[in-house]
């Protein structure tokens, strides 16, 4: 549990479509709560509604719009810490801008990248991008015929393993996450 003067933070999850981000962003966020931490957990798929940017067109999907509204993401996020609280933000906002943006302008950045191998995450499909894209019905999907700019310098990279759930992920980033705030203090 962290002090009431303490500064607020956030906590980037980032990865491809299918990744883990929302699970492992909801496991983390309740773990943390759990722990007496007031957070705020955000959700790409649910911003995306709330920015009005769903429609699967160019103009939503490209790239110079993806990044516009990343960088809406890391602005709301900033605002949202500022208030002393943690942010637990799942998106997929895979774009060097973003990150050096994020590492120059959010209190308490962390940044976590879920890497997954293609194989898999067209075998866990969740939304079906991944059949949709293959059968030509959607274009603009990251990772595929979008460039992504994978992170550079994660603070937490986890590298796909299926003998590693997500709760146990969870619990090994938040013992991280207080070993980290130890040092500090």
């Amino acid at each position: 549990m962290r002090s009431e003067a303490a500064e607020g933070r956030v906590l980037w999850i980032t990865g491809l479509s299918g990744a883990g981000k929302s699970t492992l962003a909801a496991e983390l966020a309740q773990r943390l709560r759990a722990r007496g931490e007031p957070v705020v957990l955000l959700d790409g798929d649910e911003l995306r509604e709330v920015f009005g940017a769903v429609a699967a067109t160019a103009q939503n999907h490209g790239r110079e719009a993806r990044l516009a509204l990343a960088l809406q993401y890391a602005h709301l996020c900033q605002v949202i810490a500022r208030q002393n609280l943690t942010v637990v933000i799942a998106t997929i906002s895979l774009f060097r801008e973003v990150h050096a943006w994020n590492r120059a302008n959010l209190p308490g950045y962390f940044e976590v990248y879920l890497k997954t191998p293609i194989e898999e995450l067209v075998r866990r499909d969740p939304k079906g991008l991944y059949q949709r894209f293959q059968r030509g019905e959607i274009q603009h999907v990251a990772g595929l015929d979008l460039a992504i700019d994978e992170p550079e310098s994660a603070d937490w990279l986890e590298e796909f393993s299926s003998q590693r759930p997500p709760h146990v992920v969870a619990e090994a980033l938040l013992n991280h996450l207080q070993k980290e705030s130890a040092h500090e203090n």
